[in-house]
């Protein structure tokens, strides 16, 4: 902000320059002129498109990372299903290992189902933040063209996407904590078994 003050046969006249206007005072106080000029704008500010640019592009990487991580997770417990179903077809099982068996086959079928469950909410994720990514970028380039319309439409629209893949992160870490926990639960029983086999030797 400046202040100017000028002396003139009308007397003493006060201007004060702002950013977003020019006020110009008389002697007595009273305003004489309010001259808005252009506000800034994010369409004017690069950084503000970029931040509208590249946030949804680093959740969209991180979507990416999660959902190849959750795929080979769920590879794992397709292998340990499959493990599971060859030892159930040994004939010297006891009722013990059988029903320990059934347990365990339980539970790998449950944390699949979440790890599913998860894997598609994170799909879900992933194609709201491109989506969210690519309508900025569109709206940002086309408000350049058309005007300044453009912009704030799309940057609505990318910030309902966005949120729309922001849940679907929330919800696919959910599901993923959830088998994180089944695994656990096989884990603990199964170094219970073994502290046990070696007590009894």
């Amino acid at each position: 902000m400046s202040r100017e003050v000028r002396k003139g046969r009308e007397g003493a006249r006060v201007r004060l320059v702002t950013s977003a206007a020019t006020i110009r005072f008389d002697d007595g106080g009273r305003k004489e002129h309010d001259f808005d000029m252009e506000p800034q704008t994010a369409l004017h500010n690069p950084f503000a498109v970029l931040t509208f640019i590249v946030a949804p592009a680093l959740l969209t990487n991180a979507s990416c990372l999660l959902a190849l991580s959750t795929a080979n997770r769920m590879l794992r417990a397709r292998e340990r299903m499959h493990g599971l179903f060859e030892k159930s077809e040994k004939p010297s099982l006891t009722s013990d290992e059988q029903s320990r068996l059934r347990d365990e086959a339980n539970r790998v079928e449950k944390q699949s189902l979440h790890l599913l469950k998860g894997l598609r909410s994170i799909y879900v994720a992933l194609g709201g933040f491109v989506l969210a990514t690519f309508v900025t970028l569109l709206g940002a380039s086309l408000a350049q063209i058309e005007g300044g319309l453009w912009f704030p439409v799309a940057a609505f629209c990318g910030m309902v996407l966005g949120g729309v893949g922001v849940c679907g992160m929330v919800n696919g870490s959910y599901h993923l904590f959830q088998a994180t926990q089944i695994s656990m639960v096989n884990i603990r029983e199964e170094a219970e078994i073994i502290r046990v086999r070696h007590h009894a030797e």
